[in-house]
């Protein structure tokens, strides 16, 4: 009976946000609640939530505090001067300007925001992409496979979702992955380096209006066509940003040495770069209205998902549900469950949107997995791998991918088609250094 009022509470849950009837907010907290009071459990449900709520409370406030310190650094200017040396370097080539895209993506791809990494990127290259004749495609494509490997940081959409569903931290899912992260970092750099050689065969190489390039690296904040001219930008003090790229160097150091957890690094990063970037209220409470609506969206989801996952802990859902896929798995094939999930995360994100896989889907995963004696952080693990990691540029799921085709001028399918098994690739390569280090078991 429990069992099937929670197929019943994820299956309500998957079609109501998959046909776009409710918001995934209001679905993460309403059938939760429902299914529970018919299943009885009205009494109990009150310390559930609180019990949910509790557990991503420090989730919730890593990602408020590092969309916010991320967002600081991007209008401070901390990555123009990578910009404009990307198109300095890059000049005439096609193919040294396919591997600065992919190399300025990963860097802008640190705030964890795919949709301000797309704005970003493409104001900043598409214009050289149009005066060299470079394909939009490769733009694209570059594009996706640089914001997919770097998605995988504790303050991104997936590992954060895997984190508070599981009431995990980022010591038991985003470290043990570092270097399989590495190894799909390093994928992405030859992948780009092919993708921009075949670009060069093809179109040779060409001369780049040097004093337009350097234009548009002035461009690059905000929103694009709206953001500061580039004299603007060259006034921004040099020791201020010499500054900014120590306390970030600093922080991320921190954070894979774990020197603190994870919410502290970021809640005193934070506030020290507001306090010597934005030395006024004014200017400090200005930035806060800028970016409220982001820290807003993502934080009111991961209190949400405490919500859900609160009630089916507390009802014992997750449990049923797992005890009823324990019995229908071979016991030959249960422990292969963590690869198995690793090699179809990447191709689902064009089938669940995050929410419906990690707050749907993982739990039930997980707690099938414990059955068969797997650790649930090994599958989280597995999960970030591809499930809107390498995969999300790609999806028609996400708003952001659609930022990023609809400013490049190229159809979905024709981007898709052209950078899945690039982007597949990179789940494998990730998947086979993740089996060597033991952060997944096969």
């Amino acid at each position: 009976m429990i069992a099937t009022l929670g197929f019943l509470t994820i299956g309500l849950f998957l079609v109501l946000t998959m046909t776009r009837r409710v918001s995934v907010l209001t679905a993460l907290i309403l059938v939760p609640v429902v299914t529970a009071l018919v299943g009885g459990f009205a009494a109990g449900m009150g310390p559930m939530i609180l019990e949910g709520l509790g557990k991503v409370a420090p989730t919730g406030i890593m990602i408020a505090f590092a969309v916010l310190y991320f967002s600081l650094m991007i209008d401070s200017g901390l990555f123009d001067p990578l910009i404009r040396g990307i198109l300095r370097l890059a000049k005439d080539d096609p193919l040294r300007i396919t591997v600065g895209t992919v190399v300025l993506t990963m860097c802008v791809a640190l705030d964890g925001d795919g949709a301000s990494t797309f704005l970003i990127t493409v104001s900043a290259l598409l214009p050289v992409y149009k005066r060299l004749n470079m394909s939009p495609l490769v733009l694209t494509g570059v594009v996706c496979l640089g914001a997919g490997v770097m998605n995988m940081v504790p303050w991104g959409g997936p590992t954060a979702r895997a984190m508070a569903v599981l009431k995990l931290d980022s010591s038991q899912v985003f470290t043990p992955v570092l270097p399989a992260m590495a190894a799909g970092i390093a994928w992405v750099l030859v992948a780009s380096y092919l993708i921009g050689l075949r670009e060069r065969r093809r179109l040779g190489t060409l001369t780049l209006p040097a004093e337009p390039a350097e234009a548009q690296a002035g461009q690059v904040r905000g929103d694009g066509p709206s953001a500061s001219s580039a004299p603007e930008r060259e006034r921004k003090s040099r020791a201020l940003i010499l500054f900014n790229l120590v306390l970030t160097i600093v922080l991320l150091v921190a954070l894979v040495l774990q020197v603190m957890p994870l919410p502290v690094l970021f809640v005193l990063g934070f506030a020290i770069a507001a306090v010597v970037n934005l030395p006024t209220w004014d200017k400090q409470q200005a930035l806060l209205d800028k970016h409220a609506r982001s820290v807003v969206l993502v934080t009111t989801m991961i209190f949400a998902a405490g919500v859900f996952t609160g009630i089916l802990n507390g009802t014992k859902m997750i449990n049923e549900m797992a005890t009823a896929f324990v019995g229908i798995i071979p016991d030959s094939f249960g422990g292969h469950l963590p690869l198995l999930v690793a090699i179809t995360s990447m191709p689902l994100s064009l089938v669940f949107t995050p929410d419906a896989y990690y707050f749907g889907v993982l739990p039930v995963l997980a707690q099938t997995a414990s059955g068969f004696g797997i650790d649930s952080a090994e599958i989280a693990r597995a999960a970030i791998l591809g499930q809107m990691t390498t995969g999300f540029p790609l999806s028609p799921l996400t708003a952001a991918t659609f930022i990023l085709v609809g400013m490049s001028g190229v159809q979905l399918g024709q981007h898709q088609r052209f950078i899945f098994g690039w982007a597949f690739a990179t789940t494998a390569v990730m998947t086979v250094v993740a089996l060597l280090t033991g952060a997944i078991s096969f």
